[in-house]
């Protein structure tokens, strides 16, 4: 019983993944047809929001935590985070593909890290293997990302589709893969921020629902006000009965409320690198979506670019495993060691 609850996070980021990875697919088959994504995000947050507040009310209808005003404001500051990405998340899509932004989500690991130095949550000593292998990991992931960005290289698997929105037809292929890898490294780094603040704000405020209404409620209003200057036709507003509605619906209980939900549960159990390792496999599921079901062509610089990025991603979970390994086995000896110590203080007792 204990080792299946032990692997109930495990199976919960690999839901997750799924769930991202085939919303990334539902959003590129409605922005080909001419859906806003803007719109997109502003129903899929304003449904997420209102299906929280239900949740909110059905389980914490006796005991609610308090809120303080510095709580509220984490909670407007995860939101910027949050919607930020979901804006990079999509233009990137947009400019490039959904393989190339599963691959880039494998910088998370890396901003996590350097993010944790800035702010001192992580230490770091050069002649400790592990903060060796977790700086150069680091390193490596970036390059990675540069490769799989600035090179796309031909295509592995499929056939070049030269079909897309008409503002990415306006660039020629290859500035738009390189906007595109940009916007989805600038997403993985809000991203960095997001898991980070989020387990912070988990240490104060433990109440999941209640944190995924007031963040999707202001996302809600971030990305109103924002799409409110962006999408000048009032025609972009209005959905009918086709991919665009699939979409945000999809995005909305899917893409967006559950899989942002069950991410922050497996967040508080585990915490944020754990939940980062799982990355990569958001690379096999997405290439297997593209090719498979959507008929988008792999190409050889995703293939090596994510190798790489990879690489360097295992390279920082490896001195991360070790770091805890050796705090672990101290905290081992030192209780060992003072449990040594505890018959000899009753012998001396006794010979008094």
């Amino acid at each position: 019983m204990g080792s299946m609850r032990a692997a109930l996070p495990s199976v919960g980021m690999v839901i997750v993944l799924l769930a991202q990875v085939s919303n990334m697919e539902v959003i590129k088959a409605a922005m080909s047809k001419g859906i806003n994504k803007y719109v997109i995000i502003v129903y899929s947050d304003a449904l997420s929001s209102l299906f929280f507040l239900f949740c909110s009310f059905l389980f914490h209808r006796s005991e609610r935590p308090q809120l303080t005003f510095s709580i509220l404001c984490s909670f407007f500051l995860l939101s910027v985070f949050g919607c930020s990405s979901q804006i990079f998340s999509f233009v990137g899509i947009q400019y490039s593909s959904p393989t190339l932004s599963t691959a880039m989500l494998n910088l998370i690991p890396a901003f996590t890290f350097v993010l944790a130095i800035i702010f001192r949550l992580e230490k770091l000593n050069w002649e400790n293997k592990s903060s060796q292998a977790k700086s150069l990991g680091t390193f490596v992931s970036i390059g990675g990302a540069f490769v799989v960005t600035f090179y796309k290289g031909p295509p592995l698997i499929g056939e070049l589709s030269h079909s897309g929105s008409p503002r990415r037809l306006l660039l020629s292929p290859q500035l738009s893969w390189i906007l595109g890898g940009f916007f989805l490294a600038a997403e993985a780094f809000m991203s960095s921020a997001w898991y980070i603040l989020q387990a912070l704000i988990l240490r104060k405020f433990a109440t999941v629902l209640i944190i995924m209404f007031y963040l999707f409620f202001f996302n809600t209003i971030l990305s109103t006000a924002f799409a409110l200057v962006v999408v000048s036709e009032p025609s972009d507003w209005k959905l009918g009965l086709d991919i665009g509605l699939v979409a945000v619906l999809y995005s909305a209980v899917i893409g967006t409320g559950f899989r942002v939900g069950l991410c922050t549960w497996c967040l508080s159990r585990t915490g944020p690198l754990y939940v980062s390792m799982f990355k990569p496999l958001a690379i096999v599921f997405s290439i297997v979506m593209d090719v498979v079901i959507v008929g988008d062509a792999f190409f050889l610089g995703s293939l090596i670019g994510a190798m790489i990025i990879v690489a360097g991603f295992y390279a920082v979970m490896w001195g991360k495993s070790k770091e805890e390994k050796t705090t672990e086995d101290c905290g081992l000896g030192s209780v060992n060691s003072s449990r040594e110590k505890v018959p000899l203080l009753q012998n001396r007792i006794e010979e008094n």
